[in-house]
């Protein structure tokens, strides 16, 4: 309950808001989001993602989220080979 009036005050001091809004890692966060934004929808008309067909489209989520899993065990491989040495 505290922490919802203290999150609420918070959000609604527009002063804050603005010196966070200012501030450099706000700023540098913007620029990386829009930058991956146009990144993202080039590489997808480079592949032609943007006509892509429900099959396609759930083979190609498929197919990340299995790279996403590979990935991950790994990390966690190599995580855990360091906590042993």
């Amino acid at each position: 309950m505290v922490l919802r009036l203290l999150m609420r005050y918070l959000a609604n001091n527009e002063q804050l808001i603005q010196r966070m809004a200012d501030s450099y890692p706000m700023r540098r966060a913007a620029q990386m989001a829009v930058s991956l934004m146009y990144r993202t929808k080039s590489l997808a008309r480079e592949q032609g993602l943007h006509e892509m067909t429900p099959e396609r489209f759930k083979a190609f989520v498929n197919m990340f989220k299995n790279n996403v899993r590979q990935e991950l065990e790994g990390v966690k491989k190599e995580l855990n080979s360091k906590k042993k040495n």
